[in-house]
């Protein structure tokens, strides 16, 4: 079994969503400390970003937030949190968030979200990222994005083994077991970014 001790959690800063998509916010935060899983997330205090890390703080968890310099200028970075790292933009705040985490998990978000998440699985196709990528698939929010990349699939854009770079689960329990047994991927399936 592979060894999880830092999960990299991608989520939304709304605060208008619907209840649903807090609570597995707050269920993923909560079992995450459970499980001493340190949570690294982009350090907002509201919406899914700030629920999830309420969670954490409250079930005697470890959260680091990554933040650029203008997010933290704005106010934006959650005020419980007890270690922060202030990047100088937000290309950099991706990389250190991918580059401490043994996995990621994407909750539902808007585009900064969507980008985060295909970014990371276009370092996954490139070899450039080798870790666990899972999709939290609340209420079937995800279901557009991967009949999209379904689709990029079928229309030769993307080989079929890409389709196994990322898993998808519709609990917080399932999205950390899957953290655990998706498929690995080996550095040089890069080979298989030229189709």
């Amino acid at each position: 079994m592979r060894t999880i001790r830092t999960v990299c959690v991608y989520c939304a800063s709304s605060s208008r969503v619907a209840p649903v998509y807090f609570e597995a916010a707050r269920t993923l935060g909560r079992l995450l400390a459970e499980r001493n899983i340190r949570c690294v997330y982009g350090a907002g205090g509201t919406g899914l970003m700030g629920a999830l890390a309420d969670a954490v703080l409250q079930g005697g968890g470890e959260i680091t937030g990554i933040i650029p310099q203008f997010m933290y200028a704005h106010g934006w970075c959650h005020p419980g949190l007890k270690e922060v790292e202030v990047t100088t933009d937000i290309h950099s705040r991706k990389q250190r968030m991918a580059t401490l985490s043994d996995g990621v998990i994407a909750l539902p978000g808007g585009c900064g979200t969507l980008e985060e998440l295909l970014e990371i699985i276009t370092w996954k196709q490139l070899g450039l990222y080798l870790h666990p990528i899972v999709l939290l698939n609340i209420n079937g929010y995800y279901d557009p994005l991967l009949q999209m990349l379904h689709r990029a699939s079928e229309e030769h854009f993307m080989r079929p083994e890409h389709q196994t770079m990322w898993s998808v689960s519709y609990t917080p329990q399932e999205a950390v077991e899957l953290l655990y047994s998706a498929p690995e991927w080996d550095e040089n399936q890069y080979k298989l970014a030229v189709i």
